[in-house]
């Protein structure tokens, strides 16, 4: 357990009940070779916070991009909650050192297998849910995984600068320009303005909090005028 107390002190979160913990991080090979001992494996742990997870990341999407239809959240959030997002976010916060592997799920590699991590950082927040509540998840959240949400980030689907750039190029001569217009609000809760341009006029502009998500909005409403007057022309 020591090393998950440094692991506690690092992300600033002290679990009440530390066997929860210690479950979040004990895959069933570990349990099978240690049949002497009262132990849990994760993967109880790892249905739940599947569902947490995806319930945290759906509700700040849902609040934070006020402009995408029904099919594209679906698109982004699958992008966010699926196995490389989650070993992603496994690896920024080293949680594979704190796994409790039998020895030869060890010998195989598994302590860095996508699988087994993406599983580990669901199941860590499934105990975290249940030893502290939603709202000590979605605090996590903010700190560890809300950041990493830019449109675009997880899913080329959702990037509509690169969607924006590849319609135009299907015409010669033609340049695609982004300009940060304005810049609103205090230096905790900027606002940034973008318009972008095809050969110098205005084809869209877009709001956002950070200036990338200012240009993927302008390229959206780029991308839906052009969309319309193709099919006008029809």
């Amino acid at each position: 357990m020591t090393d998950l107390k440094q692991l506690q002190q690092r992300i600033n979160i002290t679990f009440k009940d530390e066997t929860l913990l210690e479950q979040a991080f004990t895959h069933s090979s570990y349990v099978n070779e240690h049949r002497n001992k009262s132990l849990m494996d994760n993967e109880r742990l790892e249905f739940l916070g599947d569902a947490v997870l995806e319930l945290g990341v759906s509700q700040y999407l849902y609040r934070e991009f006020h402009d995408l239809e029904e099919g594209d959240l679906t698109k982004l959030r699958a992008s966010i909650v699926c196995e490389p997002a989650l070993v992603q976010f496994a690896q920024s916060l080293e949680f594979n050192k704190y796994v409790l592997l039998g020895k030869g799920e060890e010998l195989t590699g598994g302590r860095n297998r996508p699988a087994l991590l993406a599983d580990v950082f669901e199941a860590f927040i499934g105990a975290l849910y249940l030893d502290q509540g939603y709202s000590k998840v979605i605090s996590f959240l903010k700190e560890y995984v809300y950041p990493e949400i830019v449109i675009g980030a997880f899913s080329h689907t959702m990037d509509y600068k690169s969607q924006l750039q590849e319609t135009v190029q299907q015409q010669k001569n033609r340049m695609v320009e982004y300009e940060i217009t304005d810049e609103r609000g205090p230096a905790h809760d900027r606002e940034f303005f973008a318009v972008v341009t095809i050969n110098g006029k205005k084809a869209g502009d877009g709001m956002g909090k950070t200036k990338k998500e200012a240009e993927q909005r302008a390229a959206k409403k780029a991308l839906d005028r052009l969309k319309e007057k193709a099919a006008a022309k029809k």
